[in-house]
């Protein structure tokens, strides 16, 4: 899956899900994350045929409401309903890095700073 994700990311101008299963959020979401971290300024799009993202798109509205995304991260994602709708917005995209995900170093240097994390289980 991360090989497709990286040929995409290679050959893309921008990004849009259709209506689909968990495959499909899996590979959305990591494209956002991917935004969000700055690894790519591409537009990520969700067509929302026949209300079928209203849902997602109330939870990430509760997400941004409740801090757990940042107001930057949650405009990472565009949705329309209609292709044509989609179309303007696509054109319309001008990419916002978040502010904090833009201070994150993430040069090499950092590695040997990793801390172990203690997974072990303790009934």
């Amino acid at each position: 899956m991360q090989d497709r994700i990286s040929k995409m990311l290679d050959n893309s101008d921008a990004f849009i899900a259709l209506p689909g299963g968990i495959g499909t959020l899996d590979e959305i979401f990591q494209i956002a994350s991917w935004a969000q971290l700055n690894i790519h300024h591409k537009p990520v799009g969700l067509l929302n045929v026949d209300g079928f993202f209203d849902k997602l798109l109330s939870f990430l509205d509760q997400a941004k409401e409740e801090n757990f995304i940042s107001h930057s991260a949650r405009q990472i994602f565009i949705f329309a309903s209609t292709v044509e709708e989609m179309v303007d917005k696509l054109e319309d995209f001008v990419y916002k890095p978040d502010p904090v995900a833009a201070q994150i170093n993430r040069s090499k240097g950092n590695s040997s700073k990793k801390r172990k994390m203690d997974l072990s289980l303790h009934l």
